[in-house]
C-alpha cells in the first residue's frame, strides 16, 4: 500500500496544481476590467532658476518650479485583483543636448480601501525638476504625464500611461534666486 508520506505528497501536489490553475484563471479575468482612465492636470505659472549643482562638478543647471492641480477618480480601476496603485507624474521634454528627457516629479501610492478620488489643488512637486544644463529656460514643450502601475494580487504589473497630458511653458528669463 501507499505510505502516509506518499499520500501527503500526492495531496500536496494536487492542491498546488489546482491553486495554480485557479490563480491563472483569475488572472485572465482581470483583462475584462478597465485599466486606463482620464485625468485632468493643470499647472500654475512656471519659473526657472539657474543654480549650482551640489557635488564635485559645481556646474550650473536649470531647476524648474511650478504648482499643479490634479483631478482623478481611480475607483473604476479597483477590482478584486488590485492591491494598490502606484501613481507618478513625469515631465517629458527635448533639449538640444538630449533628444528625450523624462523626470519624475511626484508620486503616490493608493491602497485598496483608500479614497479613490484625488483632488489636489496648487500642489508642489515632490522631487526637484533639475535639468542637466540650460534646457528649461524658454522651453515651451514640457509635457506632464500621469502614469500608474497596477499592483495586482495575481498576475502581471501593467504600466499604464493616462490620457490627459498637460503642457507647461517655461519663461525666457531666469527668476531671481533671492
Amino acid at each position: 500500500m501507499h505510505s502516509l508520506l506518499s499520500r501527503a505528497n500526492a495531496l500536496f501536489a494536487f492542491t498546488l496544481t489546482v491553486t495554480g490553475v485557479l490563480a491563472f484563471g483569475l488572472f485572465l479575468t482581470t483583462f475584462i476590467y478597465e485599466q486606463n482612465g482620464t485625468v485632468k492636470i493643470n499647472s500654475a505659472k512656471a519659473t526657472v532658476k539657474h543654480l549650482t549643482e551640489f557635488g564635485a562638478g559645481k556646474k550650473k543647471n536649470d531647476i524648474g518650479f511650478f504648482n499643479f492641480d490634479l483631478d482623478a477618480d481611480f475607483e473604476p480601476l479597483f477590482n478584486w485583483n488590485v492591491k494598490q496603485l502606484f501613481l507618478y507624474l513625469t515631465a517629458e521634454y527635448t533639449t538640444p543636448r538630449n533628444k528625450l528627457n523624462e523626470v519624475v516629479l511626484w508620486d503616490k501610492i493608493v491602497l485598496k480601501g483608500d479614497n479613490y478620488k484625488l483632488k489636489m489643488r496648487n500642489a508642489k512637486t515632490k522631487y526637484f525638476f533639475w535639468d542637466d544644463g540650460t534646457g528649461l529656460k524658454g522651453n515651451k514643450n514640457v509635457t506632464l504625464y500621469l502614469t500608474w502601475n497596477i499592483i495586482p494580487n495575481v498576475g502581471g504589473l501593467p504600466n499604464i500611461p493616462v490620457d490627459g497630458a498637460h503642457r507647461i511653458v517655461f519663461p525666457d528669463q531666469y527668476a531671481s534666486s533671492a
